[in-house]
């Protein structure tokens, strides 16, 4: 992303079907970086559980019902930004401790 906004390098666009899957989302996020040392600079929109964003710097994630998702087109808008495929991603040791596999 720093390519296309220089504040983060990278997005992370989850959606789930309900505000209520949405909040379990946020919080296993947070639980398992945590786990890894991590913390949030910033969060937004937790109590709505909507749209919810977690900014760890250079890492911004946003956790959208399906609806908002939709609305917001959040990936139509990044459309032209490199795309990470997570598949291909090895964990370092401490991310598979922290149960992130």
């Amino acid at each position: 992303m720093t390519e296309y906004l220089s504040i983060v390098d990278w997005f992370l666009l989850v959606s789930a079907p309900t505000s209520r899957q949405v909040k379990a989302v946020v919080d296993e996020v947070e639980r398992r970086l945590k786990a890894m040392g991590e913390s949030t600079i910033r969060t937004e929109g937790i109590s709505e559980a909507e749209w919810c964003l977690l900014d760890y710097g250079d890492l911004v994630i946003h956790v959208f019902t399906d609806e908002m998702r939709a609305f917001y087109a959040l990936d139509r808008l990044w459309a032209d930004a490199p795309r990470l495929d997570l598949e291909s991603v090895t964990l370092s040791g401490s991310q598979q401790s922290a149960g992130l596999s």
